[in-house]
């Protein structure tokens, strides 16, 4: 079904008690890729009774995954009435990386957020500030995204993020996304956080990242942590025990959903 099809049920649930949905799954057409893009909406308790504006937090999938993942791995409903907000998973195909590709026509990613899902977010539900969260690609994708649109996001965290590209040149895809790093090898250092840091150096931007002191990523996300520092940049930096892996990232969830709901509630 289309986008506003779901939002209807939605609408036409309301006042008939536990039977409205918390949960719907929506299809965005996408000018930028020509495309359908799903997407599900988890919409608290409070969204039904009360005619008031809530913040919303983005929460990104990784690489291989879907819009999903997350609503399958936890309970996202619990959730969103204990952080009063709402999620939105959006589908990010299995190895966009949330980029604009000039690779690919039909991975536009970064314009479809920021263009396409962000204004359709506005007008059909009641929406205030904007959190961006996501694990490993989408821990990349959340900061990416953010770091270049501070005008849209209040917020960010990444949980496990391939914030530097480089990392592996030939893992994940990536060369599909922005061609071979023998070619493109600016491309590779462009578009990877470690080297984005000047973008937040002056910026309001309440930063969250961590990740498993046995991750495979915990090298370049310390190195992340290290520029920022460097640059005088406030921020969150955080590791525990663990690998990159489920078990880590539904473990950790709450930390990022209470860090992102006191900072998309200060100062409304």
């Amino acid at each position: 079904f289309q986008a506003e099809d779901g939002i209807r049920d939605v609408e036409r649930s309301r006042g008939l008690g536990d039977v409205y949905k918390r949960q719907v799954e929506h299809s965005i057409y996408s000018t930028s890729m020509d495309k359908q893009v799903p997407l599900i909406a988890v919409i608290p308790d409070i969204y039904f009774s009360a005619e008031i504006l809530l913040p919303v937090v983005l929460l990104l999938h990784g690489h291989g995954g879907n819009y999903k993942n997350w609503s399958e791995k936890v309970d996202l409903e619990q959730r969103v009435d204990r952080y009063n907000s709402l999620i939105i998973c959006p589908d990010g195909s299995p190895n966009s990386w949330y980029l604009d590709s000039p690779m690919d026509q039909g991975s536009q990613y970064e314009t479809f957020m920021i263009d396409e899902l962000i204004p359709w977010l506005r007008k059909n539900y009641r929406i205030s500030r904007l959190g961006i969260s996501g694990l490993s690609m989408g821990g990349h994708g959340a900061l990416y995204l953010a770091f270049r649109h501070q005008n849209i996001f209040n917020a960010v965290s990444s949980m496990s993020g391939g914030v530097d590209l480089t990392y592996s040149t030939v893992k994940w895809e990536i060369s599909k996304i922005i061609g071979s790093y023998e070619n493109y090898s600016e491309r590779w250092r462009d578009n990877s956080i470690v080297n984005m840091v000047y973008l937040v150096e002056n910026a309001d931007l309440p930063i969250f990242i961590d990740c498993g002191i046995d991750d495979f990523f915990i090298g370049c996300n310390r190195e992340l942590h290290s520029r920022l520092l460097k640059a005088g940049v406030a921020h969150i930096y955080n590791e525990k025990p663990g690998r990159h892996s489920w078990d880590y990232w539904t473990e950790n969830l709450d930390d990022h959903l209470k860090f992102l709901g006191i900072a998309l509630t200060e100062n409304e």
